[in-house]
């Protein structure tokens, strides 16, 4: 009984967080340089959430990552009548990620590095994550800093491609 619950809390809290990650970005003239008022970098981008999906998984490949996983939010929350476009993809490197652990087990929380591209109501298409150092500093690990900051290097060099 207990468990049946704690699922549903849980769907329901995973709705919630994913109502929330695809709200219209604030368009307060900077969500195009990247930053906007909400969590995150918040790149504005040209061509069609599939489109971005596509360009983001070559950009991954092509720099040593692969997507590790997916999450289709749009269709998920067609269940409950809302449509929206929102896809969430999962991204890491094996390799990395065993650095990151070997040093702290709890960086696992963070990596892989979770990348979400969504479409407003106007129809602009934006990729917004959390660069990794915001989380992983906080670890308190110069080893763990470090390789966050090489990996907030490489999301923005990818994510910059993508304009």
């Amino acid at each position: 009984m207990f468990t049946r619950l704690l699922g549903k809390a849980f769907l329901a809290a995973s709705l919630l967080a994913a109502l929330t990650v695809t709200s219209v970005a604030q368009e307060n003239g900077s969500a195009g340089r990247g930053r906007s008022t909400g969590p995150g970098v918040v790149v504005k981008v040209s061509g069609s959430v599939d489109q971005t999906v596509a360009g983001l998984k070559k950009m991954v490949a092509d720099n040593g990552m692969m997507v590790m996983g997916e999450l289709h939010q749009g269709k998920m929350l067609e269940m409950t009548g809302l449509r929206v476009q929102s896809e969430t993809l999962f991204v890491g490197n094996p390799n990395v990620g065993k650095q990151l652990l070997s040093q702290e087990p709890g960086a696992g929380l963070v990596v892989p590095i979770r990348i979400n591209i969504y479409q407003d109501a106007r129809g602009q298409t934006y990729l917004r994550y959390i660069p990794p150092s915001h989380e992983l500093n906080g670890f308190g690990n110069a080893k763990v800093t470090q390789i966050a900051k090489m990996l907030d290097g490489k999301l923005q060099n990818m994510t910059a491609m993508l304009r």
